[in-house]
């Protein structure tokens, strides 16, 4: 069975969440615990949490995923931005913790001038910092396009992440196919960048797939997220995505333009497209 849901607003807490994503077909779903722009947290109603936990037990979920808002960056230049940035990331897992066993989805950060090596190191020390803490839920980190002074668009910069943070039993890796093809990957070779990535990071720590087909062609590092089948990545990719036998029990969100009505049409596309 295919893992498969999209990204939704959080507006009607977990269980409303997770009921419309059982609605348009997925069984699973990504959400947003704070408005990702202000970084003001959105308040739910914990009282349902036990709604939630019976109803995606019933409807067999996968993990669900909470995406860190862009307010976030653990590598900035600025003293308080990374100090706001611990605080946010903790109270996050915090609450993620409620219902345990689930990704908290994180871009690793811009370095913003301070260069990728120093940006690194903060990022690394900060996620250790956090994870000393026993929490249940495990950090995901997203890999990127590469655009301005992002960290992570390359598997060598998301492993020395994990290797200097001190916890790599605790962080998981995101794929975004978008993001991916951005930073010049070419998913038309995928048993190719499924190697190197075993090789440099380890296959055990691919947790997600973000899936988003890409207004732009391979290495434009501008992060535009087009339609499944309407963009440079094609059909044809999807498919061997979905069918592979290291990433088809994964978790898929999808993250394109359209609203829900497009997100039920693509994640039953992409259930046709299973062999």
């Amino acid at each position: 069975m295919l893992n498969i849901g999209c990204h939704l607003p959080n507006t009607n807490g977990l269980y409303g969440m997770a009921s419309i994503a059982n609605m348009i077909g997925g069984n699973t779903f990504q959400f947003f615990l704070r408005n990702p722009i202000s970084g003001k947290l959105i308040d739910n109603d914990n009282d349902e949490i036990d709604k939630f936990k019976k109803f995606s037990k019933e409807n067999s979920f996968s993990k669900i995923v909470a995406h860190s808002p862009y307010t976030i960056n653990l590598c900035s230049s600025k003293v308080n931005v990374r100090k706001y940035s611990m605080k946010t990331l903790e109270n996050d897992l915090l609450r993620m913790d409620l219902v345990e066993g689930n990704l908290y989805n994180l871009h690793p950060g811009c370095h913003t001038g301070l260069g990728i090596k120093e940006g690194i190191k903060y990022i690394a020390e900060a996620i250790g910092h956090i994870f000393s803490k026993n929490f249940k839920t495990t950090l995901v980190l997203e890999m990127m396009s590469g655009k301005g002074t992002e960290i992570g668009s390359k598997f060598s910069e998301i492993a020395e992440i994990i290797y200097e943070s001190g916890i790599k039993e605790k962080i998981g890796v995101c794929f975004d196919t978008c993001h991916m093809s951005d930073a010049g990957f070419d998913f038309q070779n995928l048993d190719k960048i499924l190697e190197d990535f075993d090789k440099i990071v380890g296959i055990d720590k691919l947790k997600l797939i973000h899936l988003n087909d890409n207004k732009n062609p391979i290495g434009s590092r501008k992060d535009r997220h087009e339609k499944i089948g309407h963009g440079y990545l094609g059909i044809e990719v999807f498919k061997k995505i979905v069918n592979n036998r290291d990433l088809k029990n994964l978790p898929f969100i999808l993250e394109t333009p359209g609203g829900l009505a497009n997100y039920a049409e693509e994640i039953a596309f992409l259930k046709g497209l299973t062999e």
